[in-house]
């Protein structure tokens, strides 16, 4: 499922991440890597605030969905 459908606070794994090769390249270099655990801090109802190791980042919900947990 697209990580915006995750429920807020609860941990959940990257299974996938779609899109072109430059956007799962910045999404890389975000952290955002298969097997890596992410959190949903807060759902904004535009974007996501979540956490990918030790750093909290804020995705809008095009790029939210492109992460599968």
């Amino acid at each position: 499922m697209p990580l915006t459908m995750a429920q807020v606070g609860a941990p959940a794994t990257i299974r996938k991440i779609t899109g072109r090769d430059e956007v799962r390249q910045h999404l890389a270099e975000l952290g955002f890597v298969v097997g890596q655990d992410v959190l949903v801090l807060t759902d904004l109802g535009s974007g996501l605030i979540v956490q990918v190791k030790d750093s909290r980042i804020a995705l809008d919900k095009s790029m939210a969905n492109r992460v599968l947990v």
